[in-house]
């Protein structure tokens, strides 16, 4: 299981760790965001020296309706569980999105007043 947090606007973050070919693990704060239909999405920008393989071009659903992203198998690392995934990049996008896909292997328990927020068993 892996704790998240709340951001001062109430934002769900879990920390991730990004997996270049290289091997090496990159860790990053990853928002939640249940509107992208996804496992991952991030800016094209941030996928330079993944090299990770070109899967080509994705339509998929998100809050703001159907985006096209440029598709990549990456690696990351999420509760200490490696998983070979899609991932999605696109233009725009000012943080490493958690989409709804990771919902339909991993429960999310979420308390705000709380302060709970875990992804995982």
């Amino acid at each position: 299981m892996i704790n998240g947090r709340f951001d001062e606007v109430g934002h769900l973050l879990f920390e991730i760790e990004l997996i270049p070919d290289s091997g090496s693990k990159l860790p990053e704060d990853a928002m939640l965001d249940t509107g992208f239909t996804g496992f991952i999405a991030m800016n094209k920008q941030d996928l330079d020296g993944f090299e990770w393989a070109y899967l080509g071009k994705r339509k998929m659903l998100t809050a703001q309706g159907i985006t096209t992203f440029q598709a990549y198998l990456g690696k990351i690392t999420l509760d200490e569980q490696e998983y070979e995934i899609p991932v999605f990049a696109g233009k725009g996008l000012t943080e490493i999105l958690l989409g709804s896909a990771w919902l339909k292997i991993l429960p999310l328990a979420v308390n705000y007043q709380a302060g709970i927020l875990t992804l995982g068993d």
